[in-house]
């Protein structure tokens, strides 16, 4: 997969995430991807508060995020 597929990929993982994120109040920004194998991204809105943001970025974004590209390793948040 090349570096932009893999872009698209990441961004298509986003998108389907998105929704759950904004009937929350929140929403996420993808920040990179470095060495084809890390994602960092921004949780924006009401999930810089929330108490299961880290729950949601690993259960939710990070599982997502494989599901299109199972190459990735890690997924952070970057505030």
């Amino acid at each position: 997969m090349t570096t932009e597929e893999l872009t698209n990929n990441v961004l298509l993982a986003l998108e389907e995430i998105r929704p759950f994120l904004n009937s929350d109040g929140g929403d996420i920004t993808l920040i990179s991807i470095d060495d084809d194998k890390h994602v960092k991204v921004r949780l924006e809105g009401a999930c810089i508060s929330c108490s299961v943001n880290q729950m949601t970025l690993k259960a939710g974004v990070e599982t997502t995020i494989k599901k299109y590209a199972p190459q990735i390793e890690t997924v952070v948040n970057i505030m």
